[in-house]
Parts: C-alpha cells; sequence; structure tokens
C-alpha cells in the first residue's frame, strides 16, 4: 500500500500537528525529566487514562501500521506499563538490528557519563587537549576552537563525513585524521553540520581519556541497566569503535536505554547511571536540524507532537527512539535498516505514528 494512503488512515487532523512544528533557533529547554524519586501518583497523574482503555486503542493503531512495507517492530510503554507491542513479518521484538545513528544517543550519555567522572572537563573542553596528535601539518586555527559541545550538537564547521563523504571517510586509512583535515565549511559553533565524524571523534576522545574502547565503557556504564546490552559494533582501521553507526541492539535493549533516559537516568530499582543534569542539558536546543527543521541537542532531535515535546533519536532506516517525559510514554519503532526514511517520507509517516500514539495514550 502508498504511503500517502497510510497518513490518509492514520487520519489528516493529526498529520496538521506533525507538519505544525516550526520552531526558533533561540535555545529552548525541554521539558524536565522526571525525577527518578518523584511520586508514582504523580506520574500516574500525568496519563491518567486506564491502561485497559489504552491498550485497543494501540493495539488499533498497531495493526494499522503493518502497512508500512519497511517497519519491523513497535514497542510503546507509558510509566514503565506496557501499551503496545508489535513485530512485523519474520522481525523479532529481541532480535539483533542495526539501530544506525540512533546509536549517537549512546555516544552522547557516555560523554555525559565521563564529565561526571571527571575524565572530560565539560561540554567546553576543547578537543585539541585530547586530539591534538592527531590534528595535520599546519592545522586550520579554527580546528582549536572546536569544542565536545560542538561535536555533541554537529556544529564543528568541518565538512560532513556523512552522506556524499562517508564513503570515501570509512574507506580511509585513519579515520580521526581524515575527519581533522576536512575544510572548514562553517565557523566552529555555526549551523548544525550532521556529521557521523563528530560523533566519531567523541567515542576516540572517551577511550584516550579513559584507556579503555568505547565498548568497554559501555558495559561497564550502562550494562547494570536491565534489559540493555550492545552486540556487534564496527570499530575503524586504529580499533576505535564507530561513534554514531553500525551499532547492534535489540528493540528491546533500545527501550530499555531510552527508559533509563525517561526515568532521569536512574534504573528501575534507582541506581544512578547518567546524571539528571546531562539529560536535560541534552535536550536543549543548540541548532536547527537541516533534514526537517526539528530542535537537535546534544545527539537528540527535538520536537512538537500532538502538542507536547518530544525528545527523539533517529537512524538511517527508520530506527526510532521516542521519549516524552510529561507523558510517562517510551516508544522504540525499528525498521529495515538499507531502506532510506527521510527522502522517501516515512520517517514522517513514523512521526504520524507516534503522534496518534499520543493521542491514544492521553485522550
Amino acid at each position: 500500500m502508498q504511503r500517502r494512503t497510510f497518513l490518509s488512515l492514520l487520519g489528516a487532523s493529526s498529520a496538521v500537528s506533525v507538519l505544525s512544528s516550526s520552531k526558533s533557533l533561540a535555545q529552548t529547554a525541554a521539558p524536565p525529566a522526571p525525577s527518578a524519586t518523584e511520586p508514582a501518583a504523580s506520574l500516574q497523574a500525568a496519563t491518567a487514562v486506564d491502561l485497559d482503555v489504552v491498550r485497543p486503542r494501540i493495539a488499533a493503531l498497531l495493526e494499522e501500521a503493518r502497512r508500512l512495507d519497511t517497519l519491523e517492530t513497535v514497542i510503546a510503554t507509558r510509566n514503565g506499563q506496557t501499551i503496545g507491542e508489535r513485530a512485523y513479518g519474520n522481525s523479532s521484538l529481541t532480535g539483533s538490528t542495526n539501530i544506525k545513528s540512533a546509536s549517537k544517543c549512546v555516544v552522547s550519555a557516555l560523554v555525559g557519563i565521563a564529565i561526571d567522572k571527571g575524565l572530560l572537563e565539560g561540554v567546553d573542553q576543547r578537543i585539541e587537549t585530547v586530539l591534538r596528535s592527531e590534528f595535520p601539518a599546519n592545522p586550520d586555527p579554527r580546528l582549536s576552537k572546536i569544542t565536545i559541545g560542538h561535536l555533541l550538537s554537529m556544529r564543528a564547521g568541518l565538512d560532513r563525513m556523512s552522506g556524499p563523504n562517508y564513503g570515501r571517510w570509512v574507506a580511509s586509512r585513519n579515520w580521526t585524521r581524515f575527519a581533522l583535515a576536512a575544510d572548514f565549511v562553517d565557523e566552529p559553533g555555526g549551523g548544525m553540520l550532521y556529521s557521523t565524524a563528530s560523533t566519531h571523534l567523541l567515542s576516540v576522545i572517551l577511550s584516550k581519556v579513559s584507556g579503555k574502547p568505547t565498548l568497554a565503557l559501555a558495559r561497564e556504564w550502562l550494562e547494570p541497566l536491565e534489559g540493555f546490552r550492545i552486540g556487534s559494533w564496527h570499530r575503524d582501521p586504529q580499533g576505535y569503535y564507530l561513534g554514531g553507526n553500525q551499532m547492534a541492539m535489540t528493540p528491546r535493549s533500545l527501550h530499555a536505554f531510552g527508559e533509563l533516559y525517561r526515568r532521569g537516568g536512574v534504573t528501575e530499582d534507582g541506581r544512578r547511571l547518567i546524571s539528571e543534569k546531562w539529560i536535560r542539558e541534552s535536550w536543549i536546543r543548540r541548532t536547527n536540524s537541516v533534514f526537517n527543521g526539528d530542535g537537535y541537542g546534544y545527539a537528540w532531535f527535538l520536537k512538537q507532537m500532538g502538542g507536547v515535546q518530544v525528545n527523539y533519536a533517529w537512524g538511517y532506516g527508520g530506527q526510532m527512539l521516542y521519549i516524552i517525559p510529561s507523558l510517562g510514554l517510551t516508544v522504540v519503532m525499528t525498521s529495515n535498516e538499507a531502506a532510506p526514511s527521510a527522502r522517501t517520507g516515512y520517517r514522517d509517516e513514523l512521526h504520524e505514528l507516534m503522534t496518534r500514539i499520543i493521542g491514544a495514550a492521553r485522550a
């Protein structure tokens, strides 16, 4: 079935709400993540509809969504309670998938933890303090102005190593030096230049300051979270893990990571893994996406859907993680990793489905 038909099935009124999210470039904070100590009754009050009413609504939406050819799985929870989940075709909720650029949010989390542990000074730390030995001979003076925060928000100013440049970047002998030798097409701190090289440089930085591979850090710092696990993960020729792409994870594992953020950085049993402050800073608009005009924080996209602030991770084929703390919602959608989701309009259809889930969860 054609995707435009699916959009009409979902309803024209909700499509208006998806497309009316244009915002200014001003740095505006998303609603704060709920505290792990917030009373359960307070959280339930935000979404007072009985789960027995919500679940049939979500089930109907997920049945309609089977018409999306490349959609593989959906998991939706409200305040930790499942309100709907489905695997399509031969897919599985526990099967490993490449989450593509949704993994950039995992790298962002590791940076936040490294800052809290004192391994990094903060987002204003200049990357030359760690990567100076990787700079080209006679480097552009602007390299010395790039900060950790610039990499996190895709505002390094260097030419992008995504899109048409991605292939020659990963074919190079040294991804770090190739990225740092790229031409400047904007000033550090300027507009968004979405580049997987930016998050890869963060992975290299994490390894250098800790003396451990990034995967080892993820396992040490995040795998105390029940249900979270990273499977295979590509590395560059020097052995550094590819920050921001080619990371295998199950839908349930990605959901567990999202729930950690929804709870403000604590596990279900109250163990703190990420500071609440870092999560809030990650969900502040630093720039606007060149793809769709949505806000962009520290590796998270920010968008109004259904009248509420939504923080989401987005991977190439439609690997999505949506978090709405104000409603207690965490939703994962995974799709065929090889099928593009932006230029085809598929990403917007996933946003449409998410908007309908929001409406069903609180109406």
